[in-house]
Formats: structure tokens, sequence, C-alpha cells
């Protein structure tokens, strides 16, 4: 059971960039906890073993990259590896720069029909590669920051830190006919999942797209040995941490109410999902779901 902070290179998929790890550790258990896309590289999070049943935690944290769009063309897959399907002229430095606020706070963005999206029980992929037009309908993301890092036409780099669900692909395409152009994204790395990021052979902890100075650098793993779920891991998914006693450990093992815990009783903790270790060592998550405690995972 643990965590691995891979750097994912381009030109393999995600799926892919995971057999190295299951061969080394020789176990299936293992998954990542959002996809890259083949062309993309950086920050992938990897859990094995029992840690696998923190993916859905894990989905949810806010992303941050570095992304380049290639003005005056579109592409049908919106990026490098699709046919081009639109052309416009190249904007200015100035049109880009104007359009970037009306892509930040709480926006509805159209995810790409090349993504792994179901429709009616397909992926979006496999409709539009068979030739089919999939629905995609637009949907709430947030964009935290957006920033225009340079400008060398017919290509400008973007920092963007984002909500999970964002598509940094469709931010490109709606940021190019925004500005009176079309646009594809030929680059894009991801820097930081939540509090994690992605440094000069470095994961450090931290709240920037760059190397984290002043917080905890976690070495990347060689060969693939994953490191504990320990509470500064928890933390920087946003749960508190609570210690409990050998007794109350065996009492959640066993599955039994959770409502007569110490620690619950008391005081009342900050979030309402908390996790609860005993010995540095992870025993549960619950959640508070109409004012009643309940199981999230439990690890025995």
């Amino acid at each position: 059971m643990g965590i691995i902070f891979l750097d994912k290179k381009a030109g393999i998929t995600s799926f892919d960039a995971l057999r190295d790890i299951k061969k080394e550790l020789k176990t299936g258990k293992v998954g990542h906890t959002g996809t890259l896309d083949k062309f993309a590289q950086g920050l992938l999070i990897v859990l094995t073993e029992k840690s696998l049943k923190l993916t859905p935690w894990f989905m949810h944290c806010d992303k941050q990259y570095i992304g380049k769009i290639c003005f005056g063309k579109e592409t049908d897959t919106l990026d490098p590896e699709g046919a081009v399907i639109a052309e416009a002229p190249l904007p200015t430095q100035e049109q880009v720069e104007a359009v970037l606020p009306q892509f930040t706070g709480e926006i509805m963005q159209t995810p790409p029909a090349y993504s792994a999206l179901h429709i009616n029980g397909q992926r979006a992929h496999e409709l539009a590669r068979a030739g089919k037009a999939p629905l995609m309908k637009a949907r709430p993301v947030t964009i935290y920051k957006l920033e225009l890092n340079s400008w060398d036409p017919p290509f400008a780099e973007i920092s963007v830190h984002c909500s999970s669900g964002t598509y940094i692909r469709s931010l490109a395409r709606d940021i190019a006919l925004a500005a009176g152009s079309r646009g594809h994204l030929v680059e894009l790395t991801r820097t930081a999942i939540a509090g994690f990021c992605l440094g000069s052979g470095e994961l450090g902890v931290g709240s920037g797209g760059k190397r984290a100075d002043n917080k905890q650098q976690i070495p990347l793993p060689t060969p693939y040995s994953p490191l504990p779920i320990n509470k500064d891991v928890i933390e920087k998914l946003g749960l508190s941490c609570l210690d409990i006693s050998s007794a109350e450990a065996q009492y959640i093992r066993h599955g039994k109410p959770l409502d007569h815990l110490s620690v619950l009783r008391a005081s009342a903790p900050p979030r309402e999902a908390i996790a609860l270790f005993h010995n540095q060592h992870l025993i549960s998550i619950i959640q508070k779901t109409n004012q009643k405690w309940q199981y999230g995972v439990v690890f025995t």
C-alpha cells in the first residue's frame, strides 16, 4: 500500500506509463488518479494495492498545468495528433491577453469530442473515431488562475490552475476562438495536483506550479518504491487527521457504529471528511452525511 509520484513522459499513454511499475512491484493492483493525454507529460499520481481505495479523493483535486497553444489552426482532437479542421488568422498578443479574464472563475466548458467521457455507454473518442459526432454537453469548471507566460507567434505559453474536470485542450480552443482565431494545444505539462508539485527531479509539497521552495521535497522513486500514505499526504487532499486508540482501530475494522468514537465526541472535527490514524497507520476515512458519520473506506 503506497503512493508513487511519476513524471510521465510525452508519447506514451497514462496506462502504458504504469507498465514498468507493475512489473517492478509484481502486482496488477496499480492505478493512476487522473489521465494525462498521450502527447502530455508531467505529474501522474499512482496508487498501489489497498491505497487504490483513495482514488476518489485524488480524482477531485485541483490541478496546475503549463500549456503551449498553436494559433491559426484547430485540429479535430485539439492536440498535435489530430487533423486540421479549421484555419484562421493569428491574433495579436493584446487580443489574447484581452480575452483571458473571461476564462477565469467558474465557466461553462465543452469537453473535446476525443475524450474518455461516456456518451450513452460509449467513450466519446470511440464514437468520434467511428465517424459519429458525439454530443458533448457544456459543464461547469473553475479556473482559479490563468496567465500568459510568453508570446512567440504562432505559439503562446499559458499557465493554468483549475478544478478537476477541466480540459486544457478545450481551454486552448476557446481562447483562440474568443481572440478571433483558431487554435490547438501542442504541449502540456501537469505541474501540480492539489499540494503535490513537480520539480526538477523531485516532487515537492506546495501550492505552486514550480518547485515548492521551503516545502518538503519528495524524491522520485528509484526504482518504483511506493511511499507510505501518511498524514502529510492525506492533509494535502484537504482532509483532517485524527489519532485513535488500538481498541478504536479494532472497533472500526469490525464496522461498528462511529458515533461512539471518543475523538468524535471530544471535539468537532473541522471538516466533513476525516482520516483516522493509529500508530501512524491509516485506518479509515469517514465522512459526515446528514449530520451522521459514515464509513468511506477502511484499511484492514
